[in-house]
């Protein structure tokens, strides 16, 4: 039996003045894929993954996620239907702790009062304490980061905040995570970290991921897809060996050897 797509984009358009971001894009994908989006600079990756989790709406196109459309929807309204996000520049509080940090990610679950919340009383408390609980076990200790609970997020190096983005982005319990460069910036340790955190993520958690990186090597390695984008188009899509094999991506992408 034929799955459906988890999340549809139809012919896509964005612009920005005379610049056009996304020209007739077209994506399914499918519950429980890694599908990777890869393009030169400008390509257009990122205004995708903004149009398709609420920060942009698109000029004209529409996207589906689990049949529905959601094309009118904004961010917070798309976050509320299990939509995680990360950012290719990490957009934390630097003056809170990673764990604050990370619990913001699960606010939108928190039904307490304007009272209760403010005065920190009653329900609020009981609910903060429950949702802390579940954090600690399905996002700190499954990330790896007990050790720098406490600490504010500005004193951490950089592959470490990378992964409390990912953390605020998993508190949500998405059923589909956006990740934007999430190995950016990072170590060939640090890499190594991140891919195996993604992949127990994918195993375990069994989240539908979309995502965006430049390192092909990786990309190659870890995808079940590979969508491939240039000026705003896209020029192919298929498994890794489909794509390393197109010519239109060797010439637009991987570069073209001289004969």
């Amino acid at each position: 039996m034929t799955k459906n797509p988890i999340l549809r984009a139809e012919n896509l358009c964005l612009s920005f003045g005379g610049i056009q971001a996304l020209n007739e894009v077209n994506l399914e994908v499918m519950p429980g894929e890694i599908l990777a989006i890869i393009g030169p600079n400008g390509a257009g990756k990122t205004s995708l993954l903004n149009c398709i989790n609420g920060l942009y709406r698109p000029d004209s196109g529409r996207i589906y996620f689990e049949n529905q459309e959601i094309t009118p929807l904004k961010a917070h309204q798309r976050a509320r239907l299990r939509m995680g996000r990360t950012f290719q520049h990490i957009e934390l509080f630097a003056g809170m702790t990673v764990l604050d940090n990370i619990k913001s990610g699960r606010s939108m679950d928190i039904q307490a009062n304007f009272f209760g919340a403010f005065f920190h009383v009653g329900k609020a408390v009981r609910e903060e304490m429950k949702h802390r609980h579940e954090l600690e076990k399905s996002v700190i200790d499954f990330l790896d980061l007990n050790h720098v609970r406490e600490q504010p997020v500005a004193a951490l190096p950089h592959g470490l905040q990378k992964r409390v983005d990912l953390a605020r982005a998993l508190a949500l319990n998405p059923k589909v995570l956006l990740l934007d460069e999430p190995m950016a910036g990072m170590n060939i340790e640090e890499k190594e970290d991140m891919a195996s955190f993604f992949l127990d993520i994918h195993r375990d958690l069994g989240a539908t991921i979309i995502w965006i990186e430049h390192d092909l090597s990786t990309v190659m390695n870890l995808s079940d897809r590979i969508c491939v984008l240039n000026f705003g188009e896209r020029i192919a899509l298929g498994t890794p060996e489909e794509v390393r094999q197109d010519p239109g991506v060797i010439e637009a992408y991987l570069g073209q050897e001289d004969n």
